[in-house]
């Protein structure tokens, strides 16, 4: 099983599958929003009924004491399924259901466990094209209400933008969070949040994974990094608030995460348990500003992390099952009140000290609502069971987080009309408008960092051969191809002869050796660096290429540090992310069709000193 994925190849638009009819008629949704009210009413003495007006806490109460203990216990799972659809996937997919959940489809895994919600995943094979995904959610909410007493299920992704994208092309994709942060514009961050979020809406998901809250502060965080806007708090904070509020007033759940902060970890909660060890003044004046800002920009969730804070809790336990962290500061000190979700309790973070049996109990001990994507749902569904039946839980815990469940779904209209239609995807994902929205902010975000000698913009009279080299890491987001072929195809299309040759993240001698021998006939070359390393392969191409004495400008396509280990080169610039819409907005600052106008939102020590800062926070030059 695993825990993330950075994309898939897109498919085009098929035919209707057996999750349609492709245009839910509005008898469907009336009769959907007649159970949910009828279900109401038959739980509520007739004095009342009238009362208990639809989404109001009352009638959600009704809604909860009509449950079986079951069907609680499901409601706070949200869980990962293979296939393309509710009803009918792929035999691989079948089988792959079947080895790791006991199911064969979304469908039987809905009556089964009466989940309430799904997670999607490129790599479940979730998210194969827009049409498709609708298809797939629409079989995933009738599977739900056909059942008896079935609720509409949240439909949940990481649509983060940038290097963290599971829904591709032909949807919009953005620049991710530290290209904003570049931008520093807290409308294109809200304009992100609404885009985004109408197109996830138009085909089915109802709540994002996002925005990334974390204040970034350790270069050598492997986990968040460029998923984080930035290392300035108040600066972090005003970003993820505009997100939030772009996203919510589109009708999608927006998620903060990674409570109470990641941004200062040597260590991948995926596969270890990162210790935090900032003191609790410290975390409140750091981590815990942009929380307080989601807070107050009335986010609906917030996502735990799982790792270690002794400051918080001493204790020792990961923060997804901390009571002092969750329910202590999260909901006491903060004053927050909406839905806690846990990180992926498949991750490796929160497996260390417990086992998977142990896990989900405690984390809804702590305060947390919702349960994401157990390793085994089985182990866990049980688990939380008989806590209940044993006593270390008590239904009346399951029903206040239930309540925070269905007040969301209530919010977002998912119990009213939990349904899309073919029509709302074909008038709203990836249409030019949006498209164009994407392409004007990413040219807002690259960071232009050196320029010897005027090196930039680029002429196409001087140096009018181009040779693009670097690396190619698989694409997050279901792109138009390698970074190194969408760069040099658009220097072609800004009138230069441009050409690519991939060399990867770890480039042979050999392969160095024939960047060199191509460089020969080049006017110039760009070079696309991933994560350079002082000893890296990566590192001796760019130093080998400077040494032919042709101009070199490098395009830092993922982490802006790189700059540290290559000061040789004559020009570099900044996109964040490797992916087609940031990558085509630094070709065409290369080209001089844009000015440069991000600044740096984090800081660049010096390679060999990292006491001494190269580049400081707001560092940005222009032509």
């Amino acid at each position: 099983m695993r825990d993330s994925s950075t994309g898939s190849t897109a498919r085009p638009s098929g035919p209707a599958g057996p999750d349609r009819p492709s245009r839910p008629s509005r008898r469907t949704v009336l009769a959907v929003t007649a159970g949910v009210t009828a279900a109401l009413a038959a739980g509520t003495p007739a004095a009342h009924a009238a009362q208990a007006r639809p989404g109001s806490d009352k009638a959600l109460r009704a809604l909860i004491s009509r449950m079986t203990l079951e069907e609680k216990v499901g409601q706070l799972f949200v869980m990962r399924v293979y296939g393309h659809s509710a009803t009918a996937p792929d035999q691989a997919d079948i089988d792959a259901n079947l080895k790791e959940i006991g199911v064969r489809t979304a469908a039987e895994l809905i009556a089964k466990y009466r989940v309430g919600g799904i997670i999607y995943f490129a790599w479940a094979h979730n998210t194969r094209d827009p049409h498709q995904i609708a298809a797939l959610s629409n079989g995933i909410q009738r599977a739900s209400l056909e059942l008896p007493r079935g609720l509409p299920l949240l439909i949940s992704t990481d649509q983060e933008h940038g290097i963290v994208a599971r829904v591709g092309k032909p949807a919009t994709l953005f620049p991710g969070a530290m290209a904003l942060g570049a931008g520093g514009s807290r409308s294109d961050a809200r304009t992100v949040g609404r885009i985004s979020g109408a197109e996830l809406r138009a085909i089915g998901i109802n709540q994002d994974y996002s925005p990334d809250a974390d204040v970034n502060v350790n270069p050598a965080n492997p986990v968040i990094g460029v998923r984080s806007f930035g290392a300035d708090p108040d600066a972090v904070a005003g970003l993820v608030a505009a997100e939030v509020k772009g996203y919510q007033s589109s009708g999608v759940a927006a998620t903060a995460k990674h409570f109470p902060g990641h941004g200062d970890t040597a260590v991948d909660s995926h596969f270890g348990f990162p210790v935090i060890t900032h003191s609790r003044e410290l975390w409140s004046e750091l981590d815990a500003v942009p929380f307080r800002a989601a807070i107050r920009a009335g986010i609906d969730s917030i996502m735990t992390a799982h790792i270690m804070v002794p400051a918080l809790d001493p204790a020792g336990d990961p923060a997804t099952l901390s009571h002092p962290i969750l329910t202590g500061i999260l909901r006491g000190e903060l004053g927050y009140d909406g839905v806690v979700v846990t990180d992926s309790l498949g991750m490796e973070g929160v497996r260390t000290k417990y086992g998977d049996d142990r896990v989900p109990v405690l984390a809804l001990k702590a305060g947390v609502d919702q349960l994401l994507n157990p390793p085994d749902l089985n182990v866990a569904w049980n688990a939380v069971l008989n806590a209940v039946r044993g006593g270390e839980l008590t239904e009346a815990r399951l029903d206040e987080s239930i309540l925070r469940i269905l007040r969301l779904k209530a919010k977002h209209g998912v119990l009213s009309d939990p349904y899309v239609r073919d029509a709302a995807v074909d008038r709203v994902v990836g249409v030019p408008e949006h498209l164009r929205a994407a392409d004007r902010i990413a040219e807002r975000t690259t960071t232009l960092l050196v320029n010897e000698e005027g090196l930039l913009p680029l002429s196409r009279l001087r140096t009018p051969r181009v040779l693009v080299v670097g690396a190619d890491p698989a694409s997050p987001s279901l792109s138009d191809g390698p970074p190194t072929t969408v760069m040099a195809a658009a220097l072609t299309g800004l009138g230069f002869t441009a050409t690519a040759l991939s060399t990867g993240t770890a480039p042979s001698a050999a392969t160095i050796a024939k960047a060199v021998t191509a460089a020969a006939d080049a006017d110039l070359v760009v070079a696309l660096t991933y994560n350079l390393t002082a000893t890296g392969a990566q590192k001796t191409l760019v130093d080998r290429l400077v040494a032919t004495g042709v101009p070199v400008t490098a395009v830092a396509i993922r982490n802006p540090y790189d700059i540290a280990q290559i000061p040789g080169v004559g020009a570099c610039l900044a996109s964040y992310s490797w992916t087609d819409v940031e990558v085509r907005a630094a070709a065409r600052v290369i080209a001089g069709r844009v000015e440069p106008r991000g600044a740096l939102p984090v800081p660049v020590q010096r390679a060999d000193d990292p006491a001494q800062v190269l580049y400081p926070i707001g560092y940005g030059l222009r032509y």
